[in-house]
């Protein structure tokens, strides 16, 4: 099996897309530490891992705190020996735009989500470097923090930190040969349940069925089952090599967001004054003015949601 003899820490795993990222490394072979906040979700996630002959142990703790991180390292160690694999998936929302974002909101998004991958991250790094681990990182990213989206500014920032850190820490792992990427999912949750463009991909995926062609190839979005390959093949000893990546996948869709880079450049003799900048900069600028923020296409008639 892709992954037998390993060991790998899912954080906020007791649901939704970090479910089925644990599921997916078990089914091949990977001894799993499912871990949320919910004890009786984690308990429930383990026992779906146990029924289909995977071996998985729940760490019960909020993702943010060092205490917390070096907790899930030990879960690992001590109920499978060791530790390979980590996967930082755990997340809130505390969406505001920006006049109505409390400090508490910013903060409790950038806790469980930003630092809550630093201090998982460290903690797992420590570990590999000890015992000359050659370790797979999995950092869970998002669109917002590629593009923006309104109402997240605390979810944008710590999304767009995630891959900020991947990259550092590309570098910093390279010697010791632990490959650290992010994924940038794109997959039914429970908050898409709850926007009508996404109404008929939902339902279908909930009857059982497909989701048609337009929700899994035009958009890219899918299910988490769509997610959880990435996440396997990246954990594998078959992805060596491949670091500092930041890897979109949903639905049909695989892509590899580029790491920002100029798009355009031009050079002024004597440096940009305000007086060049009114004139010459203006015009470079806006002839190739960036987008933010995700456009959606049109949805199909058939497609369009039901009438309230």
């Amino acid at each position: 099996m892709l992954l037998e003899g390993k060991t790998a820490i899912v954080t906020g795993s007791g649901a939704g897309l970090g479910l089925a990222y644990a599921q997916e490394l078990a089914r091949h072979g990977a001894a799993v530490v499912v871990n949320d906040v919910d004890a009786e979700a984690a308990a429930s996630a383990v026992a779906s891992i146990r029924s289909e002959g995977g071996r998985a142990a729940a760490c019960v703790a909020p993702v943010g705190s060092a205490e917390a991180a070096e907790q899930l390292v030990s879960t690992a160690v001590e109920e499978f020996g060791g530790l390979d694999i980590l996967v930082t998936n755990a997340g809130i929302l505390r969406d505001r735009s920006l006049l109505k974002m409390s400090d508490e909101d910013f903060d409790a998004v950038i806790d469980v989500h930003l630092r809550g991958t630093f201090t998982t991250v460290r903690a797992a790094y420590a570990h590999f470097k000890a015992q000359q681990v050659r370790g797979r990182i999995i950092c869970i990213g998002s669109p917002t923090g590629q593009r923006g989206t309104f109402g997240q500014t605390n979810y944008a920032a710590a999304k767009a930190g995630i891959v900020g850190m991947v990259r550092t820490w590309a570098l910093e792992m390279r010697r010791s040969e632990v490959c650290v990427n992010a994924v940038i999912p794109v997959a039914a949750t429970a908050m898409t349940k709850t926007v009508p463009y996404f109404q008929k991909a939902v339902e279908a995926d909930e009857r059982g069925e497909p989701m048609p062609d337009f929700f899994r190839k035009t958009l890219g979005f899918g299910t988490a089952d769509d997610v959880a390959g990435l996440i396997a093949f990246l954990a594998s000893d078959q992805a060596q090599g491949i670091s500092g990546q930041a890897i979109g996948i949903g639905g049909d869709r695989l892509q590899l967001w580029s790491h920002p880079e100029p798009v355009v450049e031009e050079l002024h003799d004597g440096g940009w004054t305000v007086e060049a900048l009114q004139d010459a900069g203006r015009r470079l600028i806006e002839a190739d003015l960036q987008t933010v923020g995700e456009s959606m296409p049109e949805l199909p008639d058939e497609l369009r949601p039901d009438p309230a």
